[in-house]
């Protein structure tokens, strides 16, 4: 498929056919994703791909469970389930990848001057790290496109990411950052509506 074909079919996946993923594509999609450019070349990542139901389940419910916490039982019931559904329905996907991401060594932290830390710097910068992990999830998003799957960039459920980490088992120096669920949409995929080109652009001539 032509790069400008894969992007313009891509799109929120979020209910997915029974069919499993198999390991050969999950394997393909992180290498792809592996090429993605991040900060100092790092490469910050770890890709963590999940199939078993029972720990599907199991995260599904910790997220759950942290959101019955989080959200007042006063707000709107509408809102609250979709909320939900949205943060939690990666449990019923054919595979989940986690990508968990650790800290960089930056060049710019050889010459800091005291007083300025990594972290401090690191913020200046618009979160390089941050930015890594976001063109890590996009290829894989596109992978997920070019060999006929359909997948979702998930945030919502990291309002359990400690839990989360947990059952994942993620190194002590790693931190979730993004999930992603993968599978065959079960139906038709369509891109939401897109602002025109003309809306978004502006040039400086």
């Amino acid at each position: 498929m032509e790069f400008k074909q894969v992007v313009e079919k891509r799109a929120s996946v979020r209910q997915f056919a029974p069919d499993p993923v198999s390991a050969d594509a999950l394997k393909e999609m992180v290498r792809l994703a592996g090429l993605a450019p991040s900060v100092n070349n790092a490469q910050p990542w770890k890709f963590v791909c999940v199939t078993n139901k029972e720990l599907l389940k199991k995260m599904g419910e910790a997220v759950h469970d942290k959101l019955a916490v989080l959200l007042p039982p006063s707000g709107a019931a509408q809102n609250r389930n979709k909320v939900e559904w949205f943060s939690t329905f990666f449990a019923d996907a054919p595979a989940v990848i986690a990508i968990v991401a650790t800290d960089y060594a930056a060049v710019v932290d050889g010459v800091l001057p005291e007083g300025l830390t990594h972290a401090q710097i690191n913020e200046m910068r618009g979160h390089p790290d941050v930015q890594s992990l976001g063109g890590a999830v996009e290829h894989l998003l596109l992978a997920a496109v070019d060999l006929g799957l359909g997948a979702c960039w998930l945030s919502g459920p990291l309002v359990a990411r400690e839990e989360l980490e947990k059952l994942l088992g993620v190194g002590q120096n790693y931190t979730l950052g993004a999930m992603v669920a993968v599978g065959k949409p079960a139906g038709p995929a369509q891109m939401k509506p897109k602002k025109p080109v003309e809306e978004i652009i502006e040039f400086r001539d």
